[in-house]
Order: C-alpha cells, then structure tokens, then sequence
C-alpha cells in the first residue's frame, strides 16, 4: 500500500534538503528502528519505517514557522505545547507530513503528532514510533537506549519501556530546571499504575 503521495527517494531528498546532518541521521535511525519494532510487535512495517522517517521532518525549521504553521492550520495545540520549543515541531511534521508528503494515514500522523509529549492511551504503532524516536541505534546513546529498553521484551514491555522513558525525561527537566509539562507527570502518572496493576 502507498501511505506517501512522492516516492521514498523524493521523500529522502526532501528530508536531505530541509534537516541538518544529524538530524536525518536521526530520522533515519527512527525509521529503522521503528520498522525493527513493527515487526516484533505485529504492526505494519512499511507505515512504522514512514512514520519514523518522518516524524521530524519539521524540527529544522525555525520556531517563528513552526509558530505559524500551529497558528495558521492547527487547533489542537495547547498552551504547555506551544510554550515549550522543543515540542513544537511534532504537531507541525504532522501538518507537513499530510501536505508535503500527502501522507493520510491517521496511525502515521497521529504517532508523528505525539511522538515528543506522547498521550493517553496511545496504541502499540503509536508506542512504537514515540519508542523509536528514543532508541534508534544511528544517534541515541548505548548508555540511554539500554535503560530504556532493558524489559522492552518481555511481559508488558512496551509499557514499561515507555514508563522509562517518561522517568528518564523527568529526571532531566528537573536537574535542569525546566518546567515539566502537565501532560508528561499525567501520562507518568497513568503508565506508573496500569505497570503496577500488571
């Protein structure tokens, strides 16, 4: 099935054109990794390697256009998100992934939208792409992809891979005295017991 409108390699040579080195690295390595999962966990390995090869298709572009393009085209972008620069990419590469890459898909755009805050209940493809975007082996750390993934195979594991993630994020914002959004401590929150319950 085609979930991109353009080819793989015009979707390549766009990303080349509009990200630094390391960031299609990364975009790369997300891809890649996110097909690893898909195949693991049962979903479509074709969507997740899109997924992942686009999900920060707009993190280059500058915060006035990523501004614009919430301001302009999308509504649901709340103030935590909007005040938090590093976040604000994911609702904009969702946007840019349905207009530039023609992508419909609503498992694709979703997991692009939320791979940075993550939601509630999210379903597997959405954990999978939001995971990969932490563990791809081309830019992440060993030191950091092993905490994450240390029972990502075993029972429940997705869930507790992710209840890493949300701990290790924790854990950074504070030792550098950033805010944490109320989403973050939320989903931490919701994660911490449905694994406890478990």
């Amino acid at each position: 099935m085609d979930y991109m409108k353009i080819s793989l390699e015009d979707a390549d040579k766009w990303l080349k054109e509009n990200l630094n080195e390391k960031r299609y690295q990364h975009s790369l390595g997300t891809a890649e990794c996110a097909r690893e999962l898909a195949q693991k966990f049962d979903q479509d390995i074709e969507k997740a390697y899109i997924a992942g090869l686009l999900h920060d298709c707009a993190k280059c572009f500058s915060d006035e256009k990523l501004l614009e393009i919430i301001d302009k085209y999308l509504d649901d972008v709340d103030e935590d998100e909007r005040s938090n620069k590093k976040t604000l990419h994911a609702p904009a590469s969702c946007y840019i992934a349905k207009t530039v890459f023609g992508v419909k898909d609503a498992q694709i755009l979703s997991s692009i939208r939320w791979h940075t805050l993550g939601k509630i209940e999210m379903n597997d493809f959405e954990k999978i792409i939001f995971l990969a975007d932490k563990i791809e082996l081309r830019t992440r750390s060993d030191e950091y992809r092993n905490k994450i993934t240390k029972d990502l195979y075993k029972k429940n594991g997705l869930n507790k891979a992710i209840l890493e993630c949300y701990k290790e994020t924790i854990k950074s914002l504070v030792d550098r005295d950033l805010k944490i959004c109320p989403l973050t401590v939320e989903i931490y929150n919701v994660m911490e017991k449905t694994i406890n319950v478990n």
